[in-house]
């Protein structure tokens, strides 16, 4: 991450252009063990932060499909890796993807950006497309991976316990608004982009 960024205040983007297919798309806190020891720690539409607020997921934002604000320096210790996923909601196959990509902004500019297309991915239904984790500093890692089952079969896979399906996302994503308080100096959401024609 030094070589990308100095900054610890960062904004995660991922877009899916993929007709016809609705994404869950979440962030998992893992510990050590790669697992998911703190189901507090797994941010998506039902639970869009973290208990500290280090990790915020902002929905769909400057041509992003979903995006999530991560301060890596308020990251508790105890978790290692946040892992960014995107599962199907309903029928389809992670190959239907056109385009997609994650990308990491701060300061306001991009610094990395991982592209992916449905070539890269046959009948999953599920995708771990990148981590952040530590090993002495925090490192980035494109993962493109698919996975076989669905959000819930996912959040198994990393040691959670699903109760049943999730509810449907809420029809219309929340709107950004700043924290209250004044940001940590560096944070700025990337400028508007063109939305895929």
């Amino acid at each position: 991450m030094s070589a990308l960024t100095a900054g610890t205040d960062l904004y995660v983007g991922i877009q899916l252009v993929s007709p016809g297919l609705t994404w869950d798309i979440s962030c998992f806190g893992l510990d050590a063990a790669d697992k998911l020891s703190d189901d507090s720690y797994f941010i998506f539409f039902n639970q869009p932060k973290s208990p500290e607020g280090a990790i915020q997921k902002l929905g769909e934002q400057s041509g992003d499909t979903d995006s999530f604000r991560v301060t890596l320096d308020q990251v508790p210790d105890k978790i290692h890796k946040l892992s960014f996923c995107a599962a199907i909601e309903g029928s389809g196959s992670a190959s239907q993807i056109q385009s997609g990509y994650l990308r990491l902004v701060a300061g306001g500019q991009e610094v990395l950006r991982y592209s992916f297309t449905g070539a890269d991915f046959g009948t999953e239904r599920a995708i771990i497309i990148t981590d952040l984790y530590r090993k002495g500093v925090w490192r980035v890692g494109a993962v493109g991976q698919g996975f076989a089952g669905g959000l819930a079969d996912l959040i198994r896979s990393y040691g959670g316990e699903v109760d049943d399906e999730p509810a449907a996302p809420p029809a219309a994503p929340p709107s950004f608004a700043p924290p209250q308080q004044q940001p940590s100096p560096g944070f700025a959401p990337p400028p508007q982009q063109a939305a895929p024609s």
